[in-house]
């Protein structure tokens, strides 16, 4: 049985060498491209792929909005991202709607065909030099979670309201406290993160992950 693959990618430079690749494997066989999710919508109405090859940058909708719409609409189609983008925000984003799998288009044509028969089995794939960063990004943020300073739950408090804008009085009489004990939580946070003011007190807890 062959792979039925569909191509989602506005660039027919690339949808022509897909083709050129695929065209030569024994088990897969192409049964749509498509330039816009508009048109790969409709498409998939009348027939779905076993694997989608997705691009992000798409005309219209873009590819994580797609796979979101697709995951929900067909949950037996097995998504591939196939993109330039090698940031581990895409990666990251891209797997939380529903790809299985994210390859870049600069990469080897094996790997490319490992990708698509590997998420067609129903397992994830990443390209090794992807997981690489996803591990390092990992490991970075495990690193600033244990590096992040111990806060009271009053200065948590006190955190979040400095990070809306408020100034002390506002948020002593938010927290029926007065102005001076505001000032000491203000000074005491901006020791515990080393940061000589509030911009960069917001800046450091949202990085730390201490406030959305």
């Amino acid at each position: 049985m062959k792979i039925k693959i569909a191509i989602a990618d506005d660039h027919p430079l690339v949808i022509n060498g897909l083709h050129h690749i695929l065209g030569n494997c024994a088990d897969m066989e192409i049964i749509g491209s498509y330039s816009d999710g508009k048109e790969l919508l409709k498409g998939f109405e009348v027939i779905q792929p076993d694997v989608l090859l997705l691009d992000i940058h798409l005309p219209g909708q873009t590819g994580d909005e797609l796979a979101e719409i697709i995951s929900e609409r067909y949950p037996l189609v097995k998504m591939l991202a196939l993109t330039n983008l090698d940031n581990v925000y895409y990666i990251k984003n891209m797997l939380r709607k529903g790809v299985h799998g994210y390859v870049l288009k600069t990469t080897r044509e094996e790997i490319l065909l490992e990708a698509i028969r590997t998420v067609f089995r129903g397992e994830q794939y990443l390209e090794p030099v992807l997981k690489e960063k996803v591990v390092q990004d990992a490991l970075l943020a495990k690193r600033q979670i244990a590096a992040s300073p111990v806060l009271s739950r009053r200065e948590k408090e006190v955190l979040h309201y400095i990070a809306s804008n408020l100034t002390s009085q506002q948020i002593a009489d938010k927290l029926f406290v007065s102005k001076r004990t505001i000032d000491n939580h203000r000074l005491s946070l901006l020791m515990k993160l080393d940061t000589k003011n509030v911009a960069a007190l917001v800046k450091k807890a949202i990085q730390l992950g201490l406030i959305d």
